[in-house]
């Protein structure tokens, strides 16, 4: 088997209206489809951010995933940004609340952690 890349990460959000809003507006990821599923009574977002694509779903109900302490599964979802404090400001400006920057001490990269409307924890990566 030869994997090419990553072709889409999927979200399970629980407010869709503030999540389409936070991944598409804050974030600035172009939104490629948008799904209305009746049967099922759920949205789904298709957003695209370069060759990757983050897929924002609802479902009635369901239930919150346990991010602190350190649990099992997805750890975090991270962004490659060109400026930190830029990113971090424009952030903040929309009321988003960003960790201190840190330093990754095995890349000797800088890096922050926000979560989305979910609490859901993601970072700023500078590339």
């Amino acid at each position: 088997m030869k994997l090419h890349s990553v072709h889409h990460v999927a979200l399970i959000c629980s407010d869709y209206p503030r999540s389409k809003r936070f991944y598409s507006e804050i974030l600035g990821l172009r939104i490629v489809a948008e799904t209305y599923r009746a049967a099922r009574d759920s949205w789904k977002l298709d957003l695209a951010l370069g060759d990757v694509q983050l897929e924002l779903f609802s479902f009635p109900g369901a239930p919150s995933r346990p991010s602190y302490p350190e649990a099992q599964g997805l750890r975090h979802l991270a962004f490659a940004v060109d400026d930190l404090e830029s990113a971090v400001a424009e952030l903040e400006g929309h009321g988003v609340r960003c960790e201190p920057i840190r330093l990754d001490e095995l890349t000797g990269k800088r890096f922050t952690f926000f979560a989305d409307p979910d609490d859901l924890p993601l970072e700023l990566y500078e590339r």
